[in-house]
């Protein structure tokens, strides 16, 4: 028998809707992604490199469940969670080039800039970044036009210099210095945390949810995303790139700002398991419809990879 979460959900529920949403979002993808033929054809199989077919869709299965919530399509719920997956690809696409992390490995195979060349990865990532938004445009996204607008600025202020773009920029200038607890949340806070709060809020968007029940949504997703990345700087000091799908240790190596650098491995490990419970207690008012979500916040802290 599988086990049982604090959830009272077998963990094998968890996966099983994890893989499903997967398999609709790759899907859609594909299909929101297509070959090319020309002579730009080798941007579009770059863009599909770095977006098809790996990674732990995280941010597209926190879109396709808060949609869920609120009684959204399915394939609405999928061109927006694709949308994410799409932004969330060019920021891995640009991270691993020379000029920023310098990583030849990413999803267990060689990054974008190894697998083509630079000058490609560079544009691909260009191109995934606008394609993620002019698919929140479209009108096949949301019949309601100020919806459609509302995913845009949200993906915008998530990704632009007051969030992941800005995070990024906080990580590079800090490497080798001791940040605080307060500075290292933040940066985290908008190089990771503000695109995964936007993928459990979008959901809430496409449903046209009240705005009580879209602070909930946020302020779960806003936690979630706070423990993931402290479970990720976690596995990066013991984990494996077997494990992991890229090379493991560099944080360290690079002198990066991390919750394991400022409080050690046990403290910032009891941090994500409070900021997990914290996020799954945002969405009680949800009662049983939100238990798969409520189970995610304890698997983002548990996972290996």
């Amino acid at each position: 028998m599988s086990p049982t979460n604090n959830e009272g959900l077998q963990d094998t529920d968890l996966t099983q809707a994890m893989t499903n949403a997967a398999r609709v979002v790759e899907e859609a993808l594909d299909g929101l992604l297509p070959e090319v033929e020309g002579m730009e054809g080798r941007l579009a199989e770059a863009m599909r490199y770095a977006t098809l077919g790996g990674g732990k869709r995280l941010r597209a299965f926190l879109v396709m469940e808060t949609a869920a919530l609120f009684g959204v399509a399915e394939t609405s719920a999928a061109r927006v969670a694709a949308s994410v997956e799409m932004l969330h690809a060019y920021s891995l696409v640009h991270d691993d080039l020379p000029a920023m992390d310098d990583d030849d490995l990413r999803r267990g195979k060689p990054s974008t800039h190894k697998a083509f060349d630079e000058a490609t990865a560079i544009l691909a990532g260009d191109a995934l970044q606008t394609r993620a938004f002019e698919i929140l445009a479209e009108a096949d996204t949301h019949s309601d036009p100020l919806a459609r607008c509302e995913l845009v600025a949200a993906l915008g202020a998530a990704a632009g210099a007051r969030g992941m773009a800005g995070g990024q920029m906080i990580d590079m200038v800090s490497e080798g210095q001791e940040l605080t607890a307060a500075a290292v949340t933040r940066l985290q806070t908008l190089k990771t945390g503000r695109l995964i709060q936007y993928s459990a809020e979008a959901g809430a968007i496409l449903g046209r949810a009240s705005a009580h029940q879209r602070h909930l949504v946020a302020a779960y997703g806003r936690d979630l995303g706070a423990a993931f990345q402290i479970a990720d700087d976690i596995l990066d000091v013991e984990g494996s790139a077997e494990d992991l799908g890229k090379t493991a240790g560099k944080d360290e190596a690079a002198g990066k700002a991390t919750m394991v650098a400022v409080l050690g491995i046990d403290m910032a490990r009891a941090h994500a398991e409070m900021l997990a419970s914290q996020a799954a207690d945002h969405l009680r008012d949800f009662g049983d419809r939100a238990a798969i979500l409520r189970a995610l916040a304890q698997f983002v802290i548990a996972r290996r990879s």
